[in-house]
Order: C-alpha cells, then sequence, then structure tokens
C-alpha cells in the first residue's frame, strides 16, 4: 500500500498583489516587473522569508488597483519567487511560479503598504500534483488557436505547443491571451485542467466568432 502524499503547508497570512489582467496558474511561470515602492517592499520582505507572493484581481478597474478600498477576488494564486534581478533605481525584475490557489478569507490591517490576507488552501490541495487533461480534445484546441492566431496576425512556434504537455499550454494561453479580467478569473477558477481547456476553447471560439462579426 502506497503513503499518502504529503502535502506543503503554506503559511496561513501572505501578500497579495492586485493586478488587473494578471493571471497565474499552479505550474506555469509569471514574469513581472516591480516598480512601485510599496511593491519593491513587497518583494523585499518575501526574499526574506518564504518567497511567496499571492496574485488576485481587483474585482473592478481603479487607477489604484493596490488601494485597500478596492475589493478583490476571493480566488488567487500563490507564487514563488524563482529568479530576480535588482534593476536601477532598486526595482525588480522577477518570476512567479505558481504554486497553489488560494481563497482569501479575510484582509489584515498592517502596517506595511502592501496588502496582506489570510488565506485557505483547503480546496486546491489538487494543485500540488501535475494532472493529465484526460478527456481534453487538443485537436479542437490547435484548430481554433490557427484561426484565433491568425486573426491576430501572429505567427506562433507549433513545436512548442505540440511538444508541452495539455496543463502546461492550457495555462500558459489561459495566462497570455488577451481575455477580459471576469474570463481570466474564471479560467483561474476552473475546477481542473479539463474544464479549464473546455473553457479555454470556448473563450477562443467566442473571440473568433466577434471578430468575423
Amino acid at each position: 500500500m502506497g503513503q499518502a502524499k504529503a502535502y506543503v503547508r503554506f503559511p496561513e497570512i501572505i501578500p497579495v498583489f492586485p493586478l488587473t489582467g494578471a493571471l497565474l496558474l499552479p505550474h506555469a511561470e509569471l514574469p513581472l516587473n516591480i516598480f512601485e515602492p510599496r511593491y519593491i517592499d513587497m518583494v523585499n520582505d518575501a526574499l526574506r522569508t518564504e518567497r511567496l507572493i499571492g496574485m488576485v484581481q481587483p474585482k473592478r478597474m481603479e487607477k489604484d488597483s493596490g488601494n485597500r478600498k478596492t475589493p478583490l477576488y476571493q480566488v488567487g494564486c500563490v507564487g514563488k519567487i524563482t529568479s530576480f534581478e535588482e534593476m536601477e533605481g532598486g526595482t525588480y525584475r522577477i518570476t512567479l511560479r505558481g504554486l497553489s490557489r488560494f481563497r482569501i478569507l479575510e484582509e489584515l490591517e498592517t502596517t506595511a503598504d502592501y496588502r496582506r490576507a489570510r488565506v485557505d488552501w483547503a480546496e486546491f490541495t489538487g494543485d500540488q500534483s501535475r494532472t493529465a487533461c484526460f478527456g481534453f480534445k487538443q485537436k479542437d484546441l490547435f484548430d481554433i488557436l490557427q484561426k484565433y492566431f491568425h486573426q491576430q496576425g501572429l505567427v506562433p512556434c507549433w513545436e512548442i505547443f505540440e511538444e508541452a504537455s495539455d496543463e502546461r499550454v492550457i495555462a500558459a494561453l489561459s495566462m497570455v491571451c488577451p481575455f477580459d479580467p471576469r474570463e481570466k478569473q474564471a479560467l483561474l477558477e476552473a475546477m481542473d485542467c479539463k474544464t479549464r481547456g473546455a473553457l479555454l476553447l470556448t473563450m477562443l471560439q467566442m473571440e473568433i466568432h466577434t471578430k468575423v462579426i
């Protein structure tokens, strides 16, 4: 009888980085340029501890999406800083690797300029395992992608898509395609890889249909 998988215990309180349209998914990577003083402080603090930052979207577009009065979506994804480069003026270029989604329970009062939240991980323990997208129709996605990229005037490197796993392809497309923030959130909250892939396929089809009309 095999041993049960030991799940990583993430901290109960994490810094959260509200950024409209920025999507981070488990096992995917998100490059970020950090230039606002409060988020430079956030990165500095993260580098001194577990190197964890929670990415989350504001519920509405505002000039200052980091404002504590701006409501946030409840579900985000925590990433670990896997690389960083300090730039001129103390700004940063970092890469976050997605580890697990979380649900915000409450935001905390803090003396820091950036936002922090108490979060729960229980419903997303499956994010720590790589999953196969059983039943996902890869050919349908590639057929739609050809039309989508043609419409956008893009020439993709198909070899990269063909060599990557379904999970990585779906995550990468979900993150880079210019979907509406609410659509990005729906992709983030999709139950599993198969569900996310089907939703992505529908969104691409709708985008193509809208442009044709």
